[in-house]
């Protein structure tokens, strides 16, 4: 009997070895109590590591994350993409009713991130809080296009207004970025975003279409299209499987920016056509 047991004994432990020079073998990260401890193995390249940064800094504490774009620019009334002009009258007033809702929500550790562009950062001092910029927030870099209105862009760059078109998240604009190129330079803030509590982002249009693709998981091709009108504010709220949206609106008239994609997308197609979705400006 004691030689049987000494045998069923022996043929377990070479058999937990034998699994443990399996796994010695595996790249993995194992969690354990729910984050209160990390095992990590075999982590060799860039990706596994971002994995497991990411897998480190996810919490499940109740939170929310706030995301809105500046206020109305005066580059915006002109109907011109990018560039970094101020805000108007109705920009600004956006930013004291902004203060408003941000002081109602009651939240004593809020954080507050911007752009290192005019238009967030004046949206913010009105809060009257501290507020980190973050450069990788700037909206995208249009290149030659910096400052032009549509009409000027399909005037003078028909070729490229058509191209980006027909493909607006990998259409790179000469000299600038194209959709694919922020999203991979928003990386830090998204993983930023991963582990904070609490945060007010104080964006631009296609910045705020990036984010909001990732924590509601939108595909590529839908990515350059989301509506993230002015003087709206959307709270995030991570829940199990996914996020909850509310979008705000804090009830001051702004101009519409947002241009849907147009059914011709042929390079020979005629500007009437090419301009049919421009949303109206002065």
């Amino acid at each position: 009997m004691r030689s049987l047991y000494r045998t069923v004994v022996v043929k377990r432990e070479l058999s937990r070895k034998a699994k443990l020079s399996i796994y010695r073998d595996l790249s993995y990260i194992k969690i354990i109590d729910v984050g209160q401890r990390y095992l990590v193995n075999r982590v060799l390249d860039h990706i596994q590591s971002r994995i497991v940064y990411y897998l480190m800094n996810i919490h499940i504490t109740p939170r929310s994350i706030y995301l809105c774009r500046h206020g109305e620019s005066e580059l915006n009334v002109k109907g011109c993409i990018g560039g970094d002009s101020g805000l108007t009258v109705r920009g600004k007033e956006f930013a004291k009713k902004l203060s408003h809702f941000i002081q109602a929500q009651g939240i004593s550790d809020l954080k507050v991130w911007t752009s290192q562009m005019k238009r967030t950062i004046q949206t913010a001092e009105a809060l009257n809080v501290p507020y980190e910029q973050w450069k990788v927030l700037n909206e995208i870099d249009a290149g030659v296009c910096e400052e032009l209105m549509y009409e000027e862009i399909q005037e003078n760059y028909p070729l490229e207004f058509a191209l980006r078109d027909q493909d607006k998240y990998r259409y790179r604009y000469p000299k600038g970025e194209s959709y694919e190129d922020l999203v991979q330079r928003l990386e830090p803030v998204i993983m930023e975003l991963e582990r904070q509590e609490n945060v007010l982002v104080v964006c631009h249009q296609a910045v705020l279409r990036c984010l909001l693709a990732y924590f509601l998981d939108k595909p590529a091709e839908e990515l350059p299209y989301l509506k993230c009108p002015l003087h709206t504010v959307l709270k995030l709220t991570p829940v199990a499987y996914g996020c909850k949206v509310e979008s705000i609106s804090l009830n001051v008239e702004a101009v519409d920016t947002h241009r849907e994609k147009p059914e011709n997308v042929d390079v020979w197609r005629l500007s009437e056509e090419a301009l049919l979705t421009v949303p109206a400006h002065q």
